[in-house]
């Protein structure tokens, strides 16, 4: 059965009318054409598929539409632009935190959504934050680095 379902992606409102049991992530890849978040393992396992949902990480191939209703979505694509890019995404260029990229816009939300809870964070309390984050190139140290610069500027 389909349903309206209301909120907010990347600050604007929207409303769209879907089956409420499809996972965000197909909704934000196959309905609003935001390739940004990946399809990793299908299982909230790796974290390629981090989304903020009400300023919080979530693993968007965990969650279903109607999880969403009335709230705040946010994807790499509404993060930051080349422009004006976040303190997160401007500290990974920075560090190179990336080598393939394929990890790097769940990285990076779920950086950002432990980084807007807890200013100031040691080293071993990011690894702490980033354990479930998967990079088959291992760049994880770089990201680390990039995470401690971006936690200085925000």
């Amino acid at each position: 059965m389909m349903e309206s379902i209301q909120f907010k992606l990347n600050n604007k409102n929207r409303k769209i009318t879907i089956d409420p049991d499809r996972t965000l992530l197909w909704v934000l890849r196959n309905d609003f054409n935001l390739t940004g978040t990946k399809y990793g393992c299908g299982m909230g396992h790796c974290g390629s598929c981090t989304v903020l949902v009400d300023d919080k990480p979530v693993r968007s191939c965990m969650v279903t539409a109607d999880f969403i209703e009335d709230k705040s979505v946010v994807t790499i694509e509404g993060l930051g632009t080349p422009e004006k890019m976040h303190p997160v995404q401007k500290a990974f260029v920075e560090h190179d935190a990336l080598q393939c990229g394929y990890c790097t816009p769940g990285m990076i939300m779920t950086a950002t959504g432990f980084l807007q809870e807890h200013s100031g964070p040691s080293r071993d309390e990011i690894v702490d934050a980033m354990e479930e984050n998967l990079c088959r190139c291992g760049a994880h140290p770089r990201i680390i680095d990039a995470i401690q610069s971006a936690s200085k500027e925000i």
